[in-house]
């Protein structure tokens, strides 16, 4: 079996890359072994990370049982939850690319083998799975799993809910400032990512279901010796996949990435998994399109009630049978496809076992009839727009209202916390898409706040910008072309008609084409946001939201 490595550990003019090498304690017979890069995401920043030191060392262990040797390196992690509602929330997506980059820069430079990578947050995932197909090298994913929910009162928490739309609970006096003091305590009692179906723990299952983790990683509990087994497991597997030569792009194909997208709408995760698809598509060089996630929905019952929509939480859907469950229900439904565990994705569907009928519901008894997400079209996105359709009420599926217009979140943030914000207006936030952003913020403040306030039932928003898996509530954000585009979002102004057709797929300002057309051509876009940094290349780079937000190449 001819290795990458022995390009730096063969031949008599490797002499002084053989010596370097020994200089980090490898032994010589090492150098005859298959190298396996970890890349590791450990950081004391994020709960969902803290306990990747223990997941290393059984990955490390599986390794090593299998004749492989572990090199360790870190990445940069950024936690979504803390960079929000500030400058820092400028960071988080571009921070995709840049992960994506230290990987390849590692990875291509000291001529691995195999790659493992341990992670578990919003960002850092897509990116892992981007290098995976970019490098085409065997590669295993592992989610450091979902954390427990808090308790207080013996009401069970998450961390969404009962921090972010608690703040406007007590702006209203719903809550007492004690009361809040005690959930912030007792929202996240632990290691893991957030307890619901948000973008972190979305995209472990949906990584699952492409078939690049092993079966039972995505809800497998942080903590727990279950998820400290799968780690093992993962770095024995590595091994057997370089001897194998099976590459990440054997298992990422078409087929995989429209699995991924029907598990996602089967269980409404996150809007922010488009984006991420999209990307991870494109590194592929598959052909992936906005209107095929909508086809996709079309045809896909959601089958699970899981927070921040619903009421479950991934301890429930773990104890139901996790992902190979909810592959069971869509088996039928599902392109057989080979996974890193070396089975094939209808085999782990057959073999699975499901615990809870109302936690995993079969499909003819589906909480909706349609997948988690809609792709809304229009004159206002002409390029579409993303909404998390099983997280909206019946009454606000189709709704038309008065826009109230921001340039930015913190500005509507200011508008809805002091109560100036009106029952029938549609809240327009621009320039917070990847340009005008720029790295299109997340705005899980004020859609919390809204919820909070009691306005989800009268009053809608639509943005540029994108929104935390954790929004709920008639939310409407990737609206493409951006502003900062010279999108049509651009040309809005205050008082205008504006029409949300969820089930007709249509968002539309309610003008004239003409008239349109001459407001576009006096738009006067406002100075960036950010004119210093890395940030200030990344906003001239980066493309369209209905593209991936991925890096022009």
């Amino acid at each position: 079996m001819m290795l990458k490595s022995e390009k730096i550990t063969k031949g008599y003019e490797r002499a002084p890359h053989r010596a370097l090498l020994f200089g980090t304690g490898i032994s010589r017979p090492d150098m005859n072994k298959p190298f396996i890069a970890v890349a590791t995401s450990f950081s004391d920043f994020i709960p969902g990370h803290v306990g990747m030191r223990d997941l290393e060392r059984f990955i490390e262990r599986g390794i090593c049982s299998q004749g492989g040797v572990p090199f360790f390196f870190g990445v940069p992690g950024i936690c979504d939850g803390i960079a929000m509602g500030h400058e820092g929330m400028h960071y988080p997506l571009a921070s995709r690319e840049l992960i994506a980059d230290c990987i390849e820069s590692v990875v291509k430079a000291h001529c691995v083998d195999g790659l493992v990578c341990l992670t578990n947050c919003d960002k850092i995932t897509p990116a892992m799975l981007m290098a995976a197909a970019r490098l085409d090298i065997p590669v295993i994913i592992v989610t450091a799993g979902p954390m427990l929910s808090g308790r207080y009162k013996m009401k069970r928490l998450s961390f969404v809910r009962d921090t972010f739309e608690a703040l406007a609970k007590a702006k209203k006096g719903e809550i007492t400032n004690k009361e809040l003091s005690c959930l912030e305590m007792e929202a996240c009692p632990g290691q893991g990512s957030c307890q619901g179906l948000y973008t972190a723990n979305t995209m472990a299952c949906i990584t699952e279901a492409m078939g690049m983790s092993l079966p039972g990683c995505a809800t497998g509990l942080a903590g727990m010796a279950k998820k400290k087994r799968i780690a093992q497991a993962s770095g024995e597997r590595i091994v057997q996949l370089v001897k194998n030569k099976t590459s990440a792009l054997k298992i990422m194909n078409k087929k995989s990435l429209e699995n991924a997208i029907r598990v996602d709408m089967a269980l409404g995760g996150s809007s922010n998994t488009i984006l991420h698809l999209l990307a991870i598509a494109n590194e592929c060089n598959i052909d992936l399109s906005l209107g095929r996630f909508d086809q996709i929905s079309k045809s896909t019952p959601h089958i699970t009630d899981l927070r921040p929509g619903g009421e479950y939480f991934m301890e429930d859907l773990e104890f139901a049978g996790g992902i190979p469950a909810v592959l069971k229900r869509l088996k039928e439904k599902l392109q057989d496809n080979l996974t890193v565990s070396g089975k094939k994705i209808k085999q782990i569907a057959a073999e699975a076992e499901i615990f809870d009928e109302d936690v995993i519901r079969p499909l003819k008894r589906a909480y909706h009839q349609e997948g988690g997400m809609a792709i809304l079209f229009g004159n206002l996105a002409p390029e579409g727009a993303v909404v998390k359709q099983t997280a909206v009420s019946r009454k606000m599926m189709c709704f038309k209202g008065r826009a109230c217009v921001y340039n930015s979140e913190e500005a509507v943030m200011k508008d809805i916390l002091a109560g100036r914000v009106r029952k029938g207006s549609v809240l327009v936030v621009r320039y917070e898409g990847p340009k005008g952003g720029p790295g299109m913020r997340e705005m899980l403040a004020p859609t919390a706040a809204i919820m909070g306030m009691g306005l989800a039932q009268d009053v809608a928003l639509i943005t540029d910008g994108r929104f935390s898996g954790g929004t709920r509530g008639p939310c409407i954000g990737h609206i493409s072309p951006e502003a900062a585009s010279d999108g049509p979002i651009s040309a809005i102004k205050n008082g205008d008609r504006i029409l949300i057709d969820i089930k007709r797929r249509k968002l539309e300002l309610l003008i004239t084409k003409h008239d349109l057309f001459q407001r576009l051509k006096k738009v006067r876009h406002p100075a960036p946001k950010i004119n210093k940094g890395w940030l200030k290349r990344y906003a001239k780079m980066v493309s369209s939201a209905s593209f991936g937000a991925v890096l022009e190449k």
